[in-house]
């Protein structure tokens, strides 16, 4: 998937990478495409629960080798 930036949270834990996540999207513009890296299976849940509190648009996940890979789509 096409990704505008990519935060790397690999070795961090809840609540440390939707923390991360929040900060960083503040620096993308509506419409852009955030790749979230993670270890942690917390962020399978906290990922869409986050962007539905927060109006963002989570878009999908992958999973490789132990590497979560989430992807957000800023909408304000």
């Amino acid at each position: 998937m096409k990704a505008d930036a990519t935060l790397d949270c690999v070795g961090l834990y809840c609540p440390m990478p939707i923390h991360q996540t929040a900060k960083k999207l503040k620096e993308l513009k509506p419409g852009e495409v955030l790749e979230v890296v993670a270890s942690d299976e917390g962020i399978k849940e906290d990922a869409p629960a986050w962007c539905k509190a927060t109006g963002n648009e989570f878009i999908g996940m992958e999973e490789h080798g132990g590497e979560i890979k989430v992807y957000i789509k800023k909408t304000k």
